[in-house]
This record gives C-alpha cells, sequence and structure tokens, in this order.
C-alpha cells in the first residue's frame, strides 16, 4: 500500500546501466571482467593449439624421474638419483632458509641503522648515512659476487688446516672458517625420547612454545600488578627461569651432545657446514635490504610527534627507553608497511643465488630440471606458482601483525 507522501518507483531500463551512477560502475567493473577473461581464454587456448602442433603436451610426469645432479647445501636427504620433485623440494627448502635468515638479519641492521641515523653523536650519523647510500644504490648481485669473491680469496682452505705447519687453526677447537665455507658443530639427541629425530626436534619447538607462554604470563601478572598497585615487580629472574629451566630439563632428559667437525682428508667431516654461496647470498641480501629497512625506521621515527620524546623525558626516561617504550612502538604502524615489501624483496631477489652457484628453486626447477627435460612451461609455472604463494604468505603473516601493532582507539 502506497501513500502520497511515497516517491513514486521508478522502471528498470537497460540505459540506467550507462547513465545511472547506481549502477554504473557494476556495469563498468562487469565489462573488465569479461574482457578478462576473454583474454585468459585465447592465451590459453593459443598455447594449447601451438603445443598440439608441436606435438607437445603440458605433462608433469617429470617430477617422477631421477634427477641425475647432485646438490652440496641441503636440508633433507638427496641423492643423484632422487627424483626431480625431491630435488626441487631441495630448492625450495634452500630458498625458504637464506629468506628467513635474511629477513631477520636485514631487520636488525635496519633498525640499528635507521636509530643510529638520527643520533645526536656526528660521527655515528653520517656513517650510517654513508651505509645506507652506498648499499641502497649498488644492485644486490653486485654485492653477492664481491662477498663471495672475498670469502674464496681471503679464508684459507682445508688443506692449511693440516699438520704441524699449519698456517690456520679452528676457533676454539669447534668452528672452521673455510673458503669453502663454515663448519660449525651439530647439536643431536643420544637418548632422544623419540626413533625418529624430527620428532625430537618437534619436543624442542614444544618446550619453547611452553616457555614463551610461561614468560608471557608471567609479563601479564607483571602488568596487572602494575595497574593494582602502581609498582611493577621485578620479574627478570622469573622470566630467565621459565626460559632456561624447561629448557636445561629438557636437554638432560633427552641427552644433548654435539659433533664437531674435524679434518678429514681433503675435507672436514662431521657438523654442520654453511657453505660460502649460502652465506654470500645471505649476507648480501641482508645489508642491501637493510639500508632500505633503515629509511623506513628513520621515517617512522620521525613521523612520531616530538612531545612525546619530551613528555617521556620529563618523566625521568633515558633515551634508550624512550626509543625502546615510547617512540618505536608508535612508529611501527609506520614502518610495518613498507618492512612487508622488504621481506617480498628478499624472497625474490634469492633468485640471484644461481650467480654463486646456491641451489635454490630457480636453479634447481627453473635451471637444471627445465634444461634436462625441456619442460620449460611446466617449470615455470611451478616457479610462479611458488613465489606467488611465498609473497602471500609473507603478505597475510606480516599484515597480521600489522594490525596488532597499530593504534588502539577507545
Amino acid at each position: 500500500m502506497t501513500t502520497l507522501t511515497d516517491p513514486p518507483k521508478e522502471s528498470f531500463q537497460l540505459t540506467m546501466l550507462i547513465y545511472d551512477t547506481r549502477y554504473r560502475s557494476l556495469t563498468f567493473q562487469a565489462i573488465a571482467a569479461i574482457v578478462l577473461a576473454l583474454c585468459f581464454w585465447f592465451l590459453g587456448n593459443n598455447l594449447i593449439q601451438n603445443l598440439r602442433a608441436a606435438g607437445l603436451n603440458i605433462s608433469y610426469s617429470f617430477l617422477g624421474d631421477p634427477a641425475g645432479y647432485d646438490i652440496n647445501q641441503r636440508l633433507v636427504e638427496y641423492d643423484s638419483q632422487s627424483s626431480h620433485a625431491k630435488a626441487a623440494l631441495v630448492g625450495v627448502l634452500n630458498t625458504l632458509l637464506v629468506a628467513f635468515l635474511a629477513c631477520i638479519t636485514a631487520t636488525i641492521f635496519g633498525v640499528i641503522a635507521g636509530v643510529l641515523r638520527l643520533s645526536n653523536n656526528w660521527l655515528v650519523s653520517k656513517l650510517m648515512a654513508v651505509y645506507v647510500e652506498i648499499f641502497r644504490n649498488i644492485p644486490v648481485l653486485i654485492w653477492i659476487i664481491i662477498i663471495f669473491t672475498i670469502m674464496t680469496a681471503v679464508l684459507p682452505g682445508p688443506r692449511e688446516f693440516r699438520g704441524d705447519n699449519a698456517t690456520s687453526s679452528m676457533v676454539l677447537d669447534l668452528f672452521a672458517f673455510t673458503n669453502r665455507g663454515v663448519y660449525i658443530p651439530m647439536p643431536f639427541f643420544d637418548s632422544g625420547l623419540f626413533a625418529n629425530p624430527a620428532m625430537n626436534w618437534v619436543l624442542v619447538l614444544l618446550g619453547f612454545a611452553l616457555s614463551w607462554f610461561a614468560a608471557r604470563r608471567i609479563n601479564t601478572w607483571a602488568t596487572a600488578q602494575q595497574e593494582a598497585t602502581g609498582v611493577r615487580p621485578k620479574t627478570l629472574w622469573m622470566v630467565l627461569a621459565a626460559w632456561l629451566v624447561p629448557f636445561l630439563l629438557l636437554m638432560l632428559v633427552m641427552g644433548l651432545t654435539w659433533e664437531v667437525p674435524e679434518l678429514k682428508g681433503f675435507n672436514f667431516k662431521g657438523g654442520i657446514k654453511i657453505g660460502g654461496p649460502l652465506i654470500a647470498l645471505w649476507f648480501a641480501l641482508s645489508i642491501y635490504t637493510g639500508a632500505f629497512i633503515a629509511e623506513n625506521v628513520r621515517a617512522g621515527i620521525q613521523a612520531i610527534n616530538k612531545g612525546q620524546t619530551e613528555a617521556a623525558a620529563a618523566l625521568g626516561l633515558r633515551s634508550g627507553r624512550i626509543m625502546n617504550l615510547v617512540i618505536l612502538p608508535q612508529a611501527l604502524r609506520v614502518i610495518i608497511p613498507p618492512l612487508i615489501s622488504q621481506f617480498l624483496n628478499i624472497t625474490k631477489n634469492s633468485s640471484l643465488a644461481i650467480a654463486v652457484g646456491y641451489a635454490d628453486i630457480t636453479a634447481t626447477l627453473g635451471g637444471i630440471t627445465l634444461n634436462q627435460t625441456g619442460r620449460a612451461i611446466e617449470c615455470v609455472l611451478l616457479l610462479m606458482l611458488f613465489y606467488l604463494t611465498a609473497s602471500l604468505l609473507i603478505s597475510m603473516v606480516m599484515n597480521v601483525y600489522n594490525a596488532s601493532v597499530k593504534l588502539k582507539e577507545r
């Protein structure tokens, strides 16, 4: 039932899809979606027809064939008779390893350099400015080659550790720095609770998680006491106990021992080998990306009003405490978004590992496997899928963290 005050209902007309602002944006989006779908259909159909004309087809059965090549740096068991899929897995793990390590160290370098660029000490500030300008304006590939060349030219070879006339020796009889890489002791469990060593490490990670949860509960309790009484109880020893006691007990029960590298034959055996290509790639990505992160940190700190620093100083806080407790927590909302882009750049720039012989996913699947099998389309599609998935996961995790540190309005 209508009344005299109700506006008359307007009948829908096709012209409204163009001239009516309520529908025009939807019309343009629908047209764009249709055109995009047609483009993808045309490209896919053209690819299939060309492959059919050449007597080829898209198949991933080659992943089950023996790879036929060795990989020096690997995190899982692998030999030349393993499949191409196993070789690709080794490359994926190597890529994730160097990306993870570089993200951590680049963040440390960037935060330190960004904070020191704003130091009142003229010399320190200028040194950090020189670091930023030099490293971010020279391509990362050049830094990778420079660092790898220095390592192979400066560090001694394994034969120089041999005999009474040895010109080099191990550091603390535990670490060996050679031109082939760095050898460090490898931890393992002599009396683990599980037959599978991987399960023992899962138990260790679970212990770390429980220690972290206990430390968080202690800090939460201290915060509640501070809000109730105005005095924050001292929790240093309790937090240290929460971290160390479970760890030491777990190591005692599982029988933690160390395999020390030893010189046998022409090379070191035992322990963990961190290859020269991995070190060169890791360090180059860290110092190069750290220069960009330093600028992000500096911009984030300068985005905070100076009144925050003055108010904190008026309360008697020292400059270091002001930076850690007042400035940096507020600056994170400015630092995190560009930091996500830098983490993505590290992951994608790791594909330059082939320049120094580091077997990442680009070198294995996109290099040797592609050349041996001739399956260029399949290998490239898998490479694109991996980097796309890794980038989306990094963005998702960092966006969740960004949401957790943003300012909460009351």
